[in-house]
């Protein structure tokens, strides 16, 4: 098998899944991979700041597509959930169609289809959250979410509008969020609603200490990535979601 070459759309200011996303994938028992990047401007995470990052969208798509990856991740999942209820869906049609006009049959994935998909996966139907967002864009997320179905039970905004500051949240911060939680009924907690967050040492010492699934944008990101290459989904050390097919790899 050779190595699955993986695109990632992200935002300029964006360093977080550029380390998280080969971190988790690099783990998996089976396969190989390899990340390109392209990047769309943005800095400040507010309404206008994401509109104009999204104008940027079909610019990297093209120069993406250079690359010839199997699978791309438009990965800002905010830019996509401001644009109201089903709007992951209609962002990956929209690359997808872009794509096959240039002759390329990648898959494309979004990190707001994958938390959806990473959700159901794992049976949830409360949720809580912690995102780094303004409240505003906040209250849009957890809108986002319970159109797909889900109950948000409880959410935590940290209200960080510069995304290179998001990227700076110290561990500590983010835990400290999620135990302000009220968890008592919670089928899951997202303890990063956002890429740029960083969370990925965190999750599986917060599974152990809340006792249920935790996952984040990063491993829900993932999971979608390896469902789209038939792969099995058997990353260690990086929650429940994860860990799907473990029992399958290790037979």
């Amino acid at each position: 098998m050779g190595i699955h070459r993986i695109g990632l759309v992200v935002p300029s200011s964006n360093v977080t899944v550029e380390t998280e996303m080969p971190a988790l994938l690099s783990r998996h028992p089976g396969a190989e991979f390899s990340f390109h990047s392209t990047r769309m401007r943005m800095h400040t995470v507010s309404p206008e700041g994401l509109a104009a990052m999204n104008a940027q969208r079909e610019r990297c798509v093209l120069e993406i597509a250079d690359a010839a990856p199997e699978v791309i991740l438009y990965a800002c999942l905010v830019a996509v959930m401001v644009g109201g209820p089903g709007e992951h869906h209609r962002v990956e049609s929209a690359v997808a169609e872009q794509l096959a006009t240039g002759g390329s049959q990648a898959l494309v994935r979004s990190s707001a289809g994958a938390l959806v998909e990473g959700l159901r996966a794992l049976d949830a139907q409360r949720v809580a959250l912690v995102t780094p967002y303004m409240r505003p864009l906040a209250e849009k997320v957890v809108a986002y979410l319970e159109a797909e179905g889900f109950t948000i039970s409880d959410w935590r905004a940290l209200e960080v509008a510069d995304n290179t500051e998001v990227g700076c949240i110290p561990g500590e911060q983010v835990m400290a969020a999620a135990r302000s939680l009220d968890l008592s009924e919670v089928d899951a907690l997202v303890i990063s609603c956002c890429v740029q967050m960083p969370s990925l040492p965190l999750v599986e010492t917060a599974e152990r200490e809340f006792g249920i699934p935790v996952l984040s944008a990063a491993t829900a990101g993932a999971y979608s990535i390896l469902r789209s290459l038939d792969l099995p989904v058997a990353v260690p050390g990086a929650g429940r979601l994860l860990r799907q097919d473990s029992a399958v790899t290790a037979s």
